[in-house]
């Protein structure tokens, strides 16, 4: 279940929700009880590497495909 990270206005508090995909856009309240609170937008890195390359130190793959349309 995706998690979403909300900030009170009130109080400065963040916070986090675990809530399906089609109630992501749903007023959260605060842990203090504040009803408004605000969505932040989270990111996430997201990288085409493993944690290391094979002997030789030469990647593997990359690009969209692993390589093998020449990105």
């Amino acid at each position: 279940m995706p998690r979403y990270e909300f900030r009170c206005r009130a109080c400065g508090d963040t916070f986090e929700v675990n809530r399906p995909m089609a109630e992501a856009g749903r007023p959260a309240t605060c842990p203090q009880g504040h009803a408004d609170t605000v969505k932040l937008l989270s990111t996430v890195a997201v990288t085409g590497r493993g944690g290391s390359a094979p002997s030789g130190g030469i990647p593997s793959g990359g690009g969209c495909c692993g390589g093998s349309c020449g990105c």
